[in-house]
């Protein structure tokens, strides 16, 4: 999938302009990392990506292999292929986890899925994942830990097969083996599905490590200011974002 931002501005409803025209593109079977301060605008990127009725996207575009989506909804946005693996999962009471990836997938499949073959595919991504079988039978997240609540987002993309994919801050809150484990899950699954686009928000390198990496762009006042690889995420992780800073103070001493 080949995912275009076309100087993309974004505001919330309370009239903060939170992107500038931000432009970004994404081409087919590419991973993609920005990297930015707190409140840069990344994890507002990846909603507005989904649709957040929370933004208003007040000029530029999105386009999804040459079309348009910014009429889509948010579940129509999903169907096409689009999966945000959330920064803070949510629980849902009552929803086990089971009946929510089954109705998932059904929803993104022309034909239902039988009970024994989705049986078959859970359980092979469970244990891939090293996640305990009986955490299906709870409700979504309920009581789950921070590390088995980011394991159950891979789960879901593993089960539903997305065609973009956009992890925000995947690896916060999560010990090394956890990260090693939900990474090289991420890395297999596009090893088998290798049209499949990503976008990696995250602070540090360690997760980038592990993914066909292509590209890493730093992020600053809802903008792109730099485009770099992978030696550009380990400058940023020994010198931090300072430097945006003293540019900014250099600017308006002027």
């Amino acid at each position: 999938m080949k995912i275009e931002i076309k100087n993309l501005t974004v505001k919330t409803k309370d009239e903060k302009e939170i992107l500038k025209n931000f432009s970004l593109t994404i081409s087919e079977g590419e991973v993609h990392a920005i990297m930015g301060p707190n409140g840069t605008g990344k994890s507002t990127l990846a909603k507005v990506l989904l649709g957040d009725s929370a933004y208003e996207v007040i000029s530029g575009d999105i386009l999804v292999d040459g079309t348009s989506i910014l009429d889509k909804t948010t579940d129509e946005r999903a169907r096409m292929g689009i999966f945000l693996a959330f920064q803070s999962p949510i629980s849902i009471e009552g929803v086990s986890n089971t009946e929510f990836l089954k109705t998932a997938m059904n929803v993104r499949r022309e034909e239902k899925i039988g009970l024994y073959p989705f049986l078959q595919t859970m359980n092979q991504a469970l244990k891939d994942l090293n996640m305990d079988e009986a955490m299906m039978h709870r409700s979504l997240n309920q009581d789950f830990s921070g590390g088995e609540r980011k394991k159950n987002e891979i789960l879901q993309l593993k089960l539903l097969e997305p065609s973009f994919i956009i992890l925000d801050e995947l690896d916060s809150g999560l010990d090394v083996d956890s990260l090693r484990v939900c990474a090289t899950n991420i890395a297999n699954y596009l090893k088998d599905h290798p049209k499949t686009s990503v976008l990696v928000i995250t602070h540090y390198p360690r997760i980038l490590s592990y993914l066909p990496l292509n590209y890493v762009h730093r992020m600053n006042e809802g903008a792109i200011v730099e485009t770099g690889d992978m030696e550009l995420a380990k400058k940023i992780e020994k010198e931090g974002y300072l430097r945006d800073n003293v540019l900014r103070e250099d600017v308006n001493h002027e």
